[in-house]
């Protein structure tokens, strides 16, 4: 059975493909055909996801899309989990979630018994899809709560942000130094930071 890998990270400093070896481990394992990977590293309480958008254009109906968890997917509104569960079966796939033993029986048809399943499926998915929605907010309640304190105890406090990383930093400058016209995504990828931070460091050089 055809199956695409949704593979998401919620920020840069992750990443998105660490489950894909698992991910087709377990394709493997069930006997799927892995036909697409969509991987990116973007908030889960973000309905439109480039990728996301693009598995659900390139899916066909009966296919398997498959995710390591439902926070993978989910960390959406209770109106935005309706739209994408609304498009998901409108679009006829099915989808099995690897660390939730009951989704895997939709990779086959079983009758009565497997009906049953998906509605039992169904309604765990939507349990889990609401946790990770009521985690996600309580991590930004706390965030909040965090700087309020400190600024109370602090009223001259500012946040920092991250520090750079002098290395990778020092790495971009000798860079750009030695080649001067070479691209920023080739600067990012010959020294392994991102083309954002490549363009950041010109802009802080340029601005010096």
């Amino acid at each position: 059975m055809n199956t695409h890998l949704y593979l998401r990270a919620s920020t840069k400093d992750q990443d998105a493909n660490r489950a894909r070896v698992a991910l087709e481990a377990f394709a493997a394992e069930k006997g799927l055909t892995i036909t697409g990977v969509y991987a990116e590293n973007i908030s889960g309480t973000k309905l439109n996801r480039p990728e996301l958008m693009r598995l659900l254009d390139t899916a066909e109906k009966g296919e398997v899309l498959l995710v390591e968890s439902v926070d993978r997917l989910s960390r959406l509104s209770t109106g935005d989990w309706d739209t994408l569960k609304a498009t998901i079966k409108a679009k006829g796939l099915r989808l099995v979630v690897a660390d939730l033993p009951t989704s895997h029986m939709l990779i086959e048809d079983k009758g009565i018994t497997g009906q049953i399943m998906e509605v039992i499926n169904g309604m765990l998915i939507d349990l889990m899809a609401t946790m990770s929605r009521l985690d996600q907010e309580k991590r930004v309640e706390r965030i909040r709560q965090g700087l309020v304190n400190k600024r109370a105890a602090e009223p001259g406090w500012k946040p920092t942000g991250k520090g750079k990383n002098a290395a990778k930093w020092n790495g971009v400058q000798t860079v750009m130094a030695k080649h001067p016209t070479m691209s920023a995504p080739d600067v990012a990828k010959l020294t392994g930071v991102g083309v954002a931070t490549v363009y950041r460091i010109k802009k802080e050089l340029t601005s010096a």
